[in-house]
C-alpha cells in the first residue's frame, strides 16, 4: 500500500523492545505490522470493505471515530452516524479533522476555524479528508467493520464525556440546546460570581 504518511498506519499499542536494541526504522516497521495484522483480524483487508471503502478511507474514518469518542460502546454509534452521512454525501462536520488541519491549534477552536477552508475541514469539505488524523485503536477500526445499526445522522457531547444521538436535524437541535447551550449559560453564571 502506497501512502504519503504513516499517519493512521501505526498500531497504537505497547510495545517491548530492548533498550538501542532497535532503530527507528524497526520500531516503525513493527507498529505498521501489527496494524496490518489487526486490519485482517477484523476483516479490513480481507475484501469486506464497509461502504466500499477502500483500506486508507476506513483507517481515515477509523481514525476520526477514534478522535470523537473514548467510549468503547459508543464507537460503533459515531461509526453509523459518519457511514450515514456519507452515504447520503452529507458533510461529516466533525471538529477533530478541523483541528487536524489548524496548524499551531492553540485548544480553542472558533467558528472562523470551521469556515476556513483546509483539506481536513470537514465542515466545507464532503466526504473523507485525505487521510487520517491519528492511529486508530482495534475497537475504532471494528466499529467502522460493525457499526451500529441505526438511521443516525447526528450527535452531540452531554458533557459528561457521552454524546446523545438524534436521528433528524430537529431532534440533534433540541439536544444541543439542552446540553450545550445549558451548559454555556451554567459557564457565564460562574463568572458573573
Amino acid at each position: 500500500l502506497e501512502v504519503d504518511s504513516l499517519e493512521g498506519y501505526l498500531f497504537p499499542d505497547t510495545y517491548l523492545f530492548e533498550r538501542g536494541g532497535h532503530d527507528a526504522e524497526a520500531i516503525i516497521r513493527t507498529m505498521a505490522g501489527q496494524m496490518q495484522k489487526v486490519l485482517a483480524e477484523t476483516g479490513a483487508i480481507s475484501g469486506q470493505p464497509k461502504a466500499g471503502l477502500n483500506v486508507h478511507q476506513l483507517l481515515t474514518l477509523a481514525s476520526i471515530v477514534e478522535k470523537e469518542t473514548g467510549q468503547a460502546l459508543e464507537r460503533p454509534l459515531i461509526a453509523r452516524v459518519f457511514l450515514n452521512r456519507l452515504r447520503k454525501r452529507m458533510k461529516l462536520q466533525t471538529d477533530p479533522t478541523v483541528i487536524y488541519g489548524i496548524k499551531d491549534f492553540d485548544g480553542n477552536l472558533t467558528r472562523a476555524h470551521l469556515r476556513e477552508p483546509t483539506p481536513y475541514n470537514t465542515y466545507v469539505i464532503r466526504g473523507l479528508p485525505p487521510g487520517p488524523i491519528g492511529n486508530p485503536g482495534r475497537a475504532a477500526i471494528q466499529a467502522i467493520m460493525q457499526p451500529a445499526a441505526g438511521t443516525y445522522y447526528y450527535f452531540v457531547s452531554k458533557n459528561d464525556g457521552s454524546h446523545y444521538f438524534s436521528k433528524s436535524l430537529a431532534e440533534h437541535n433540541r439536544a444541543v440546546s439542552k446540553y450545550q447551550k445549558r451548559r454555556r449559560k451554567h459557564k457565564k453564571r460562574g463568572k458573573q460570581k
